[in-house]
C-alpha cells in the first residue's frame, strides 16, 4: 500500500510540474502577444493611484461643499486639468494625451469615487468633444481640441453636448432645433435643455434637423455643428438645482438666429445623428465607470460603518443581513466593472461596442443605485442624515439612470442588438 501511494505521489508531482511549466509558458505566450489579461500597465497603474489619490485628498474634503452651494468646482477642475486628468481622450497630433477610452475609464472610477458631481463636470468635456474626435476634419480638430489643452489657462476651456430638448430626450428623432440654410452659413434656432456644462462651455456640439421633410429618416435629416458659446443669438439660462450631482453645471441653452459657418459642419449634412449616437458608444463605458466609483464609495461607508457600530452586542458586520447585503454590493461592483471595461476595451480595439456599451451603462447605473440605497440602509437613521455621506451618494446615483441614455433605453438598444445579430 505504501509503495503505490509512492507512485502516486511522484506521478502527481510530476504532473503538477508539468502542468505549471505549461500554464507559465502559456501565460508568457499569452501576455507577449496581448492576449485576455487583467494586469494594468505600469502607466494605467500610474493614473489610476494618481486620481485616486487626487480624489481623497481634494475632492472628497470639497465635495459636500459643493453640493451644499451648487458652485461650480473651479478650483478642482483647474488642478485636474494641471494634472492631466481631463480632456485625456484629445490625440496628441492636436495636443492632448491621446489616452484610450480604457485608460481614461480607470481615471473617471477614481474621480467619480470622491464625487459624481465633480467629476460629470470633468467628464462632460469628453462627451462634448467626442463627436469631433470621431468625425471632425483636421481644420476642426486643431481649432476646437487644441484649444482645449493650451497650458498656462488660468480657467480651463469646457465644451458641451447640446442634443436634449424639453420634449425631445430619449426621442432623439424628435429632436425640434432647426438649422437652415442660407449661402454658405447655417441659422440655428432651437432649445436645448440639461445641457451639462450649460453655463461655462467654450463651445458646444449641437445637433439640429436640417430637412423639413418630416418622412425623412433621421439617419439623414440631423446634421451635427461646432457653435461657438459666444456667438450672437445663444443665450444661456439659469442652472437648474438638481436632486444630485450639484458640482455639475446644468442648464437649458436656446439658439435665437445664430449665425454657423459651414465650416462647422461636422462630416456633411445629414449625418449628425450618427454621429450623435456614435459619440455615446465613446462615452457610455466612462459613465459606467463613475457609476462603479459612486457604488464602490457606498460599499466602502457601509463596510466601514459596519465594522464600527454594534447593536445587540456585536458589531452590525456580523450580523447575517447587514454581510449578505454587503456581499451583494460586491458582486454588483466587480461585475459592473468588468462590463465597462470590456466595452472600453472593445471600443479601443476599433470595434463596434453598442452592445457592449449599453450593457456597461445599464448595469452600472443599477447598481450604483442598489448600493447607494443598501448604504443608507445599513447606517440606518444616521443614513437618512445629511451629516453622513451615504444620503448624498444615493441623490447622485439616481441620474446614472437617466443621462446619455435612461436604463430603459439601453434596455431597448441591447435588445434590438440580440435580435439583429446573425
Amino acid at each position: 500500500m505504501l509503495a503505490i501511494r509512492s507512485k502516486l505521489a511522484n506521478k502527481l508531482g510530476a504532473i503538477n510540474v508539468a502542468k505549471k511549466a505549461f500554464f507559465s509558458s502559456e501565460i508568457d505566450h499569452l501576455s507577449a502577444n496581448g492576449g485576455f489579461n487583467f494586469e494594468l500597465t505600469e502607466d494605467q497603474k500610474e493614473y489610476q493611484q494618481l486620481s485616486r489619490k487626487f480624489a481623497v485628498e481634494e475632492i472628497i474634503p470639497r465635495a459636500a461643499h459643493y453640493d451644499k452651494t451648487g458652485e461650480y468646482p473651479w478650483d478642482l477642475i483647474k488642478k485636474a486639468f494641471d494634472l492631466g486628468l481631463m480632456n485625456t481622450h484629445i490625440p496628441q497630433k492636436y495636443g492632448g494625451l491621446g489616452l484610450s477610452n480604457f485608460d481614461g475609464c480607470l481615471i473617471t472610477e477614481e474621480l467619480a469615487y470622491g464625487c459624481t458631481g465633480v467629476s460629470t463636470a470633468i467628464e462632460a468635456n469628453s462627451l462634448g468633444q467626442a463627436p469631433v474626435i470621431l468625425a471632425g476634419n483636421d481644420e476642426q480638430k486643431k481649432k476646437y481640441l487644441s484649444r482645449m489643452v493650451e497650458p498656462g489657462q488660468e480657467k480651463p476651456l469646457m465644451s458641451a453636448y447640446c442634443v436634449t430638448e424639453p420634449v425631445a430626450g430619449s426621442d432623439v428623432a424628435g429632436i425640434k432645433t432647426r438649422a437652415e440654410k442660407k449661402g454658405d452659413e447655417y441659422v440655428l434656432n432651437g432649445q436645448k435643455m440639461w445641457i451639462t456644462n450649460g453655463g461655462y462651455a467654450n463651445w458646444y456640439f449641437v445637433l439640429a434637423r436640417t430637412n423639413s421633410d418630416p418622412k425623412c429618416p433621421a439617419s439623414k435629416a440631423f446634421t451635427g455643428f461646432i457653435v461657438e458659446a459666444d456667438s450672437k443669438g445663444v443665450i444661456k439660462g439659469r442652472k437648474e438645482w438638481n436632486m444630485g450631482q450639484r458640482a455639475s453645471d446644468t442648464r437649458g441653452i436656446t439658439f435665437e438666429d445664430v449665425i454657423v459657418p459651414k465650416e462647422n459642419v461636422l462630416g456633411a449634412e445629414g449625418a449628425g445623428f450618427k454621429i450623435a449616437m456614435g459619440a455615446f458608444d465613446l462615452t457610455r463605458p466612462p459613465v459606467a465607470a463613475g457609476a462603479v466609483g459612486l457604488a464602490r464609495r457606498a460599499f466602502e461607508e457601509a463596510k466601514k460603518y459596519a465594522v464600527e457600530r454594534k447593536t445587540m452586542g456585536k458589531l452590525i458586520a456580523e450580523h447575517q443581513a447587514v454581510a449578505f447585503l454587503l456581499a451583494e454590493m460586491a458582486i454588483g461592483i466587480e461585475s459592473a466593472r468588468l462590463c465597462y471595461q470590456k466595452a472600453a476595451w472593445q471600443i479601443d480595439r476599433g470595434e463596434r461596442n453598442t452592445y457592449l456599451a449599453s450593457i456597461a451603462k445599464a448595469l452600472g447605473g443599477d447598481v450604483a443605485n442598489k448600493c447607494a440605497t443598501d448604504a443608507v440602509q445599513i447606517f440606518g437613521g444616521n443614513g437618512f442624515n445629511t451629516e453622513y455621506p451615504v444620503e448624498k451618494l444615493m441623490r447622485d446615483a439616481k441620474i446614472y439612470q437617466i443621462y446619455e441614455g435612461t436604463a430603459q433605453i439601453q434596455r431597448l438598444i441591447i435588445s434590438r442588438e440580440l435580435l439583429s445579430a446573425k
